[in-house]
């Protein structure tokens, strides 16, 4: 059994993914609650507080998925570890990429649609 913190522990695998959703849900949370307490001027187009937050939000979550994605990926080709934790390290590595591209191509709308329309 790896030590939690190991990058060999399988429990990483799914990791990208629950990030993922913990930011889905946390973007459209947070857009159903700004546009509910402080709607922005429809006239500002997608230029607005909102976006901009949500937009830096989703800035943070992509490079966290990257980095992750980079630490399994350096672990994966480590040579002092066994084929099937270096497996589980790819893997790792593979879900938290998905992860951010996901991201990515999600918050894109962001950038071209106004809020609370």
């Amino acid at each position: 059994m790896q030590q939690l913190r190991s990058p060999y522990n399988p429990i990483h695998v799914p990791l990208g993914l629950v990030l993922w959703s913990v930011w889905f849900v946390a973007l459209y949370g947070g857009l159903s609650v700004g546009c509910a307490l402080a709607p922005p001027d429809p006239a500002q187009g997608q230029w607005t507080w909102l976006n901009a937050l949500l937009a830096m939000f989703s800035l943070v979550t992509v490079v966290l998925l990257l980095a992750l994605a980079r630490l399994f990926q350096r672990a994966a080709r480590s040579e002092c570890e066994g084929q099937s934790a270096r497996f589980v390290a790819r893997l790792a590595a593979g879900v938290n990429l998905i992860g951010a591209i996901a991201t990515v191509f999600v918050a894109l709308p962001i950038l071209s649609l106004p809020p609370c329309l």
